[in-house]
């Protein structure tokens, strides 16, 4: 269902910011680095922390950051800058979902310097000997980023 505006244009439909705000939610659940490694195992990186499944381990940002401080490598520390970029474009697509109110760029820019982000994290966990990171959170977050820009487009 769509509805008329003030100046007789029509607005999105509700059904359509629901849709933005799922998109946006989903990217930051989805993991956004995976690590591999020469003896099998994995490590992924989300948003909220480190899970390993074999052993199970679980590791939370903050744990990460305020716990095991000592001697991290500077690429590790741009996370959680992409942690907060991405709570900015949450913000924007909850303020479109609640209040109708939304700045498309705002959260398009949050994406894309989340996605920004996550290279740089692939990039340092990918040149230590024995690992391999893939950035699938630069491609979620951008690709996110790519709909929501262009489907305001038309």
């Amino acid at each position: 269902m769509t509805t008329q505006t003030a100046d007789g244009s029509s607005s999105a439909p509700d059904d359509s910011r629901f849709g933005r705000f799922l998109l946006v939610f989903f990217a930051g659940v989805a993991p956004w680095s995976i690590q591999t490694y020469v003896s099998g195992s994995v490590t992924f990186l989300f948003a909220w922390g480190l899970f390993t499944p074999s052993p199970v381990s679980l590791t939370t940002i903050t744990d990460f950051f305020f716990r095991f401080t000592r001697g991290l490598p500077e690429y590790i520390l741009v996370w959680p800058l992409g942690v907060a970029c991405y709570l900015v474009a949450l913000a924007g697509v909850t303020s479109g979902l609640l209040f109708d109110r939304e700045d498309v760029r705002l959260t398009v820019a949050g994406l894309v310097c989340a996605g920004l982000t996550q290279l740089e994290v692939a990039r340092g966990f990918s040149v230590q000997p024995g690992r391999t990171a893939w950035p699938l959170g630069t491609v979620l977050l951008w690709a996110v980023a790519g709909y929501l820009y262009w489907s305001r487009k038309r």
